[in-house]
């Protein structure tokens, strides 16, 4: 980020699409702010303004009864007290995004402040990636920092369509961008082998182009959580009432294959813990995976598959984990998902490097305390999804070219 942001106005695009407490609209967990502070300091110390632009949820798709948007809901407004405080400043608000009153206030502003409009999505312009209201916002600054990662794969007016009126020494990303897009391609580039992945969650089909694009990177692929048991099921395994997706029994097949084909070692939970019901208190005991009884289902991995795990990823120079283990919200399944988060941390220890992402794994090394023992914690679920896709994100191309 080396601008020269003295004396001029920097926009930057923030992701402040942070959880509320649906009653007192406080923010219930702020990681996605505190991640932007350093660019926003960084602009600051440098004597610079800052104006903050930012969605927040989806508001035009969840209008009020009368057709009209929720403002008390989704204003962003309610960011600007614990914004405040972290920043150990006034923050100003302007409740439009852009229009007369945007335009004044960042008109005035001066270095050292800080102004905060209102949530993009309040226009469906923000959406559509309109070029007007894109060159509206980009009026109201002398230099445009993308620092929003999280909405990186949406072609939206303020990731996508604004970056074409700066020029390339008036535009760039922010701290938090850089190092998203830095540590992807690490994984995806120039990963020390041998390089494993971890792949968990409930489904096959959400993570299809994913398992496609890893078999052609990695030397080591686990497969874990709900997801593992329509392999099992393609590979002839009676799975009782486990997470299956039988339409995607053949597509499983094929990447069996692919792997087989690749050299790829693709690692399936070989003994699951199993329960009578879907529930914390059920009965659960440890079965093979191929041979879980019929009224029974999977709803962790088992301390064999840990084991095997555990082992691959300490022989691992690089790691990429994305999905858990098992259903890690009950706290008598979670152990599996616990076990590898510290086999990661640990091979990390010992000088790999591992890039965790995907909203579930993130949750999981948070709740467990290891956030800090990984190389690596990524605050885009979905952007990061689809870079490690091998697509190309618009909000990146918007600044690379």
């Amino acid at each position: 980020m080396n601008l020269d942001f003295k004396g001029k106005k920097t926009l930057i695009r923030v992701d402040f699409n942070v959880p509320l407490d649906k009653t007192t609209f406080q923010v219930t967990d702020d990681t996605r702010i505190r991640a932007a502070l350093p660019t926003i300091q960084h602009i600051l110390d440098q004597g610079g303004s800052v104006i903050l632009t930012s969605h927040l949820d989806r508001p035009l798709k969840k209008l009020k009864e009368d057709g009209s948007i929720d403002v008390a809901r989704f204003t962003l407004r309610h960011l600007v007290a614990p914004l405040s405080e972290m920043l150990d400043r006034e923050v100003l608000f302007c409740e439009e995004t852009v229009g007369e009153k945007a335009s004044a206030m960042a008109a005035q502003l001066q270095p050292g402040q800080v102004l905060l409009l209102e949530n993009t999505r309040f226009q469906a312009a923000e959406e559509k990636g309109d070029e007007a209201f894109a060159k509206q916002m980009a009026d109201l600054a002398d230099i445009y920092i993308n620092d929003a990662f999280g909405s990186a794969h949406r072609a939206h007016a303020s990731t996508t369509t604004i970056a074409q009126f700066f020029g390339p020494d008036a535009k760039g990303f922010g701290f938090l961008m850089e190092s998203e897009v830095k540590n992807a391609k690490r994984v995806l580039e120039s990963p020390e082998r041998p390089l494993t992945a971890i792949i968990g969650g409930a489904k096959v089909s959400d993570k299809i182009l994913l398992l496609e694009k890893l078999l052609e990177l990695v030397d080591n692929l686990i497969i874990g959580g709900g997801m593992a048991y329509t392999f099992i099921k393609a590979q002839g395994g009676e799975i009782g009432q486990s997470l299956v997706e039988l339409d995607r029994l053949e597509l499983a097949t094929d990447l069996l294959a692919k792997a087989k084909a690749r050299g790829v070692n693709l690692l399936l939970p070989k003994d699951s813990l199993i329960a009578d019901a879907f529930k914390n208190d059920a009965l659960r005991e440890e079965a093979n995976s191929h041979a879980i009884p019929a009224d029974w289902m999977g709803l962790d991995i088992g301390s064999e598959a840990i084991e095997a795990f555990s082992r691959a990823i300490a022989q691992s120079k690089t790691l990429l984990w994305n999905g858990p283990m098992g259903v890690f919200e009950l706290p008598n399944f979670a152990n599996g998902t616990r076990s590898i988060a510290q086999a990661v941390a640990a091979a990390t220890a010992n000088g790999a490097f591992s890039l965790v992402g995907g909203g579930d794994s993130v949750a999981a090394v948070n709740q467990m305390g290891l956030a800090d023992q990984v190389s690596y914690v990524s605050t885009g679920g979905g952007a990061m999804l689809e870079m490690l896709e091998g697509k190309v994100l618009p909000g990146v191309q918007a600044i690379e070219g």
